[in-house]
């Protein structure tokens, strides 16, 4: 071996090391990201703020002339929220692949969340109520607007042999960070004297306000890690942004889907029941404090055995998947959301909530880890436009949240009694539990 060889091959390693090096700061930074986000969506979207809207709130609001429940007026937010990303994700998606401009863009939707989020801690009543609405609408589409630059990352850091793990490690993450701020604020509404809270603070609910401002102290702060070792913008001047890019990927997701009814089906059977898993998700606790006057801390309490529950569940039907197939364990699941419904509109007693709490859990987590590893058995394996038919998936998500809470809130709004409303989303269910019996796995060979 020469001299000059030697030194090559010295060279050559040290960038290895240092590539390496760089991959693992970029790969943190991108799990980080989700340790700072999912605190919005277990902290403020799920456990906290649902329940202080109803609490703070008179029970029917006036606007435009008619009188709406105030659980209305937050299922009507909540669909305000997500149609905005519906109709902005196709023109995201397009900013993501073609400007190089993925971590301004995420930076963006970022401050403006957590802004809006620390928002909510002046939100205190009805003096403030239209602040309070309109500060969460823009927290939520803000969060679900970052996650469109967020995955776009992920096909950048790692091979497509990495994805699967990596993405399971920023979900473990996003897990952790957020479960760790909850039982932080869980301590700090249960006992407020501990922190040195006077009667008047506890009183103008000070330790449930300031767990707004923490999230977006949290979600802020904790995503500039990520932005300091994620890989910086690449700047492409000379090529044309395509601003109606990710339109045109769900035109031609649609064309092809067409053609394969397994597909089609299985669309709209996700459709149907992620619009009722999504609105139990939002509207649980609003629920459970409107209609069973469940004090927040128990609320907290609830959530968080919840989340636990929901690891197992999330095991348990994957279990059955292998025993049997996906598509018979998410019946099976859908069988039980229709039971959650129906026991719903009947339960009287904070016992007897607990329980379904805890089915809810068992399907929550197995609903949502099974239907996406299911879609991706049915689309064509030899497509090069897999990307195309996430995409669609994803838009018919967002929508399904929209449609969900809407009806959620209309029904509420005729009747008067959440009980009906929740009652009503039994009926997304058995759709998507009939819809699924037209979908085969081996759907591309039989269609």
């Amino acid at each position: 071996m020469t001299l000059v060889t030697f030194f090559v091959i010295l060279q050559t390693n040290k960038i290895k090391i240092q590539m390496n090096e760089s991959n693992k700061k970029a790969e943190l930074g991108w799990v980080m990201f989700d340790w700072a986000n999912s605190s919005y969506s277990l902290v403020i979207s799920t456990a906290i703020f649902p329940t202080f809207f109803i609490a703070v709130t008179d029970a029917y609001i006036p606007v435009f002339g008619l009188n709406i429940s105030n659980s209305s007026i937050y299922a009507f937010s909540v669909s305000i929220a997500y149609l905005m990303i519906c109709l902005i994700s196709p023109i995201l998606s397009g900013i993501a692949d073609y400007s190089g401009s993925r971590k301004l863009f995420m930076r963006l939707f970022t401050t403006t969340g957590s802004a809006a989020c620390a928002a909510l801690f002046f939100f205190d009543g009805m003096n403030h109520i239209w602040l309070g609405v309109l500060a969460f609408i823009i927290a939520t589409s803000s969060h679900a607007g970052s996650l469109v630059f967020y995955d776009a990352f992920l096909p950048e850091l790692v091979p497509p042999n990495r994805r699967d793990k990596l993405s399971a490690r920023g979900y473990a993450y996003g897990y952790i960070g957020s479960v760790i701020l909850l039982i932080i604020n869980i301590i700090v509404i249960q006992k407020p004297e501990m922190f040195g809270f006077s009667n008047i603070s506890i009183e103008q609910h000070i330790p449930i306000r300031l767990a707004f401002l923490s999230v977006g102290i949290w979600w802020f702060g904790f995503s500039q890690f990520s932005f300091s070792r994620l890989p910086d913008d690449i700047v492409k001047p000379k090529e044309k942004i395509q601003l109606n890019k990710g339109l045109n990927e769900l035109r031609k997701a649609w064309k092809q889907i067409k053609h394969h009814p397994s597909i089609y089906y299985y669309l709209i059977a996700f459709f149907c029941y992620s619009a009722g898993v999504q609105t139990v998700i939002y509207l649980a606790s609003a629920f459970a404090e409107k209609e069973l006057h469940f004090e927040s801390s128990e609320l907290i309490l609830v959530i968080l055995i919840l989340q636990l529950v929901a690891i197992g569940g999330a095991y348990l039907f994957a279990h059955i998947s292998k025993l049997s197939n996906n598509l018979l364990s998410m019946r099976y699941m859908l069988m039980v959301w229709i039971v959650i419904c129906v026991m719903a509109y009947f339960v009287q007693s904070h016992m007897m909530f607990y329980f379904i709490a805890a089915l809810v859990g068992m399907v929550l987590g197995g609903i949502q880890a099974i239907s996406r590893s299911t879609y991706s058995k049915i689309i064509p394996q030899e497509s090069k436009d897999v990307n195309c038919f996430f995409s669609f998936y994803d838009t018919v998500y967002y929508t399904s949240i929209v449609s969900g809470t809407f009806i959620f809130g209309i029904v509420d709004h005729l009747t008067g009694n959440m009980r009906y409303s929740v009652l009503s989303l039994a009926v997304f269910f058995i759709g998507g539990l009939i819809l699924l019996r037209k979908v085969k796995l081996n759907a591309i060979a039989v269609d």
